[in-house]
């Protein structure tokens, strides 16, 4: 009965892990081919041969789908930002943050459309639509900090809280995507804007 059991749990994870990779290899195609906001979840199992049963057990919404694909490039981008934080600790707050800004536009542009699918709320589901992703929930927690390091040297600021979540809405897909291709701003410009905007004091070190 036990070895039975064994043999049985052991089939489920296989199967489980077989979908699972399944699922991540049709979502990346037709990501590829088409854009995330284009492909629907029935698409998605469809091309894996999945039922839709199936990919909504492990997965609730494209979201997920989408931080699955890119949570190991996701782990290597705060690696990068924390190994820069600790080489230039001794750099003035603006400077730190500004760097740490030019890291993730740089992501932005190599990882846009998973990117963008991470931060994708399904319509359903309104209410989440303020809520922060991971992602930007741990660099909003980064760049507060630093926000608080700049206050120090002002007479007037407004709460680094909200100041983060300002600067990360202006980071986000929409926004960017909008500023690049239609205002015309290159990366480097459009961080020039932001550090114009949000700290002055980088510009002027």
């Amino acid at each position: 009965m036990n070895h039975s059991r064994q043999r049985h749990t052991r089939t489920e994870r296989r199967d489980a892990a077989e979908n699972r990779q399944r699922i991540l290899d049709a979502a990346l195609k037709l990501f590829e081919q088409h854009g995330v906001e284009q492909v629907s979840m029935n698409q998605i199992a469809i091309e894996a041969g999945i039922g839709p049963g199936t990919l909504y057990r492990r997965y609730s919404n494209k979201s997920e789908l989408c931080m699955d694909l890119i949570k190991d490039n996701i782990v290597l981008l705060f690696e990068d930002i924390e190994a820069y934080l600790e080489e230039h600790r001794d750099d003035p707050p603006s400077q730190r943050l500004k760097g740490i800004l030019t890291i993730f536009i740089a992501f932005r542009e190599k990882k846009l459309q998973l990117l963008a699918g991470v931060e994708e709320v399904s319509p359903a589901n309104k209410s989440q639509s303020k809520a922060p992703t991971p992602v930007y929930d741990e660099l909003h927690e980064i760049i507060a900090k630093l926000f608080h390091e700049i206050e120090v040297n002002e007479l007037e600021a407004p709460d680094n809280v909200f100041r983060a979540d300002i600067l990360l809405m202006a980071l986000k897909r929409d926004f960017y995507v909008f500023q690049r291709d239609v205002r015309g701003y290159s990366a480097e410009s459009f961080l020039e804007q932001l550090c114009l905007i949000f700290f002055p004091q980088a510009q002027k070190a």
